[in-house]
């Protein structure tokens, strides 16, 4: 069996290093052998996967990703943990230690060319503070990326997976379905991690799909942005300042074929491309017509 990390060589590696958990950077260690095997066993990976790990900290899911990947990709902001990971590994897994490189960038800084080999796979244990943008930014950026689970803030869970109609379907919910299918994978106790957070965790699953239209992605994200600043209102109202008036806001959205009297907590997210392409090059400041973000 894979040799994993528990509660007592977490703390000792911690006290080691010198590594007290901040609350600045969202680190909570997972300690628990079972929910990392759980994870992994969740995130489905093929042997021929390039793993996106972000924030690996002291190497609790990195030890179990890599003897079923064919490669992983650690993005760790903490200069002491990134130049600790390769040792952990080497002492804990020597046979799969050719498998890791470590990365040591701030994961929504990230580019293509940060890696050697395009990543097919993210698995991650995200800090809660900068959940949905790491896996909104990954997903825009590294095309090659096909599917993942991520470990998120159960609340966050929640409104990635939400869809149209819920209370808490919103911003997240609608970009995330741009990029790809996504559904919930199970919940995780706080009691798993070091230190202990107050609040659930919640595993998201996600695989890749094309884009539901033809639309510059910036135009549809303007688009959900303006629909949401103001939930409360209209889309009429709501993207009038986006339009450049409550007038023009309702003709776009007629020509979209959608009801002016809606609220955006309606529309999955074709209809948000579908007012986006009405729009065209029409709306002050639109990008469209100059060129196209298919991604």
């Amino acid at each position: 069996m894979v040799t994993l990390l528990g509660p007592v060589e977490v703390r000792e590696l911690a006290t080691r290093l010198g590594v007290r958990p901040t609350k600045a950077l969202g680190q909570n260690f997972v300690h628990d052998p079972n929910t990392v095997r759980r994870i992994v066993r969740a995130a489905e990976l093929d042997p021929a996967d390039v793993v996106v790990e972000v924030g690996p900290g002291l190497g609790s899911l990195t030890l179990a990703l890599l003897p079923q990947a064919a490669a992983v990709r650690a993005i760790e902001i903490d200069p002491t943990l990134a130049a600790a990971l390769p040792e952990t590994v080497a002492r804990h897994q020597p046979e799969h230690a050719e498998r890791l490189h470590v990365i040591g960038r701030d994961a929504l800084k990230v580019r293509p060319d940060d890696f050697d080999l395009p990543p097919t796979a993210l698995v991650a244990n995200l800090p809660y503070n900068v959940a949905v943008p790491v896996v909104l930014h990954l997903l825009a950026t590294l095309p090659s990326l096909r599917h993942g689970l991520v470990m998120v803030q159960k609340e966050v869970a929640d409104r990635l997976t939400a869809g149209p109609g819920s209370k808490i379907y919103g911003v997240p919910s609608v970009k995330l379905a741009w990029y790809a299918q996504a559904r919930q994978a199970g919940r995780v106790p706080p009691g798993v991690f070091w230190p202990v957070p107050n609040v659930d965790s919640g595993l998201v699953a996600f695989t890749r799909r094309d884009p539901p239209a033809d639309v510059d992605r910036g135009e549809v994200f303007a688009v959900v942005d303006a629909a949401f600043a103001q939930r409360r209102k209209t889309l009429r109202a709501a993207l009038a300042g986006w339009a450049g008036s409550p007038d023009e806001a309702e003709r776009l959205l007629r020509a979209a074929g959608v009801d002016p009297g809606a609220r955006g907590e309606s529309l999955p997210v074709e209809r948000f491309a579908a007012i986006a392409a009405a729009a065209g090059g029409s709306v002050p400041g639109s990008r469209a017509g100059r060129g196209r973000n298919r991604g």
